[in-house]
């Protein structure tokens, strides 16, 4: 079986070295070159053929994100990012994905040896899912002064949801790709859609700038779950990186749980823990929906969810970015629907426009 073939793209000797040792250790795979600068990684690219590229965020003589840029309109190819723990990296990690970035590690600020070495199993697992992954070519950019498409032209009159949409909560999980993802089933939702609870993979220090950048796109209000917050319709609400989100009942409310406990299915936030609430304090309030994502999280607890009464729509192989999590679901019978990604959302408020007025299940 041919080996993964890698090309580093890093301005740091140190990390260079580090993440070819680390791929060089693996069986599977092979670091084939490594550059300190993206126009050293263009002649790479052409000459070796990778499989998969690591790409520093921040890069001397051309910024990362426009190699990035550039790469994806004209050779579209996977690339993992190497990201610090910044709220700048944090950002700049977050446009990278939208470019078609198929993941990232976040590499420490102080003491990257021993950092790095720390993530070595992180890192050449998602240098495997990304060798498989689905990269789909960015779009030209727009000329100066073109109007985006959909920009400037008013959105069509649209019903309220009937009052059932209030009691419903839909319940998201995603892992690999899953930031857009996320980004193309929220931006559709109405200001009174309702509740949205979501466990996306992401480390501590990530979450916060995510939540942020999808709350400037949605008409929905989009913020970080904080423990004990009332779950209302309007909002969605999205696991702290580094944290369980749980969905929990006081008095008549649901209410957000937020908790540091032990990881499960190696993941913490785990969509697992956040589907299994919604099968038990949810029932037949819940929507499910699963997403893109690396590996098997949150697949068994989403059948629980439909045994328990939850309507659940799982992404479709082919508009994912990794086919793993969905396909997982789709195994264990979970789900109603499978769907493409850009019809989830449209599906969700047909399904919730025309609720029957007299099948209410009030909190």
């Amino acid at each position: 079986m041919a080996k993964i073939k890698v090309v580093v793209v890093d301005d740091s000797a140190l990390v260079r070295s580090l993440l070819t040792e680390i791929i060089n250790r693996q069986a599977d795979m092979t670091c084939v070159g490594a550059a300190a600068d993206p126009l050293v990684a263009r002649e790479m690219i052409r000459e070796l053929n990778p499989d998969v590229i690591t790409l520093d965020v921040e890069m001397p003589r051309m910024d990362g994100l426009e190699f990035l840029s550039r790469l994806m309109r004209l050779r579209p190819m996977p690339v993992v990012m190497v990201s610090t723990l910044t709220e700048q990296g944090a950002e700049t990690t977050l446009r990278a994905l939208e470019m078609g970035a198929v993941d990232f590690v976040a590499k420490p600020r102080i003491g990257v040896s021993s950092g790095l070495q720390e993530l070595a199993g992180d890192i050449v697992d998602k240098i495997r899912v990304a060798a498989s992954a689905h990269v789909k070519r960015l779009p030209p950019a727009p000329a100066a002064g073109a109007v985006p498409a959909g920009g400037g032209a008013a959105e069509p009159p649209r019903a309220a949801l009937p009052r059932v949409s209030t009691e419903k909560i839909i319940c998201i999980g995603a892992s690999t790709g899953g930031t857009e993802a996320i980004r193309e089933v929220l931006m559709p939702m109405p200001a009174d859609a309702p509740a949205i609870v979501i466990t996306q993979h992401m480390p501590p220090g990530f979450t916060t700038s995510f939540a942020n950048r999808l709350n400037t796109l949605c008409r929905i209000r989009v913020q970080e779950a904080q423990h004990g917050q009332r779950i209302l319709p309007g909002h969605a609400y999205i696991a702290p990186g580094g944290h369980h989100l749980r969905i929990d009942r006081s008095g008549s409310n649901y209410v957000a749980v937020v908790e540091d406990t032990e990881p499960v299915n190696r993941h913490r936030p785990s969509v697992e823990v956040l589907f299994k609430s919604a099968a038990r304090v949810l029932g037949p309030n819940a929507l499910g929906i699963m997403l893109t994502g690396m590996g098997a999280d949150g697949a068994q607890a989403m059948r629980e969810m439909k045994d328990a009464g939850s309507y659940n729509y799982v992404q479709d192989e082919a508009s994912c970015v990794v086919f793993g999590m969905p396909r997982m679901a789709i195994q264990y019978g979970a789900a109603h629907e499978v769907l493409p990604l850009s019809q989830i959302a449209a599906a969700v408020l047909a399904r919730l426009a025309s609720a029957p007025a007299g099948v209410r299940h009030r909190i």
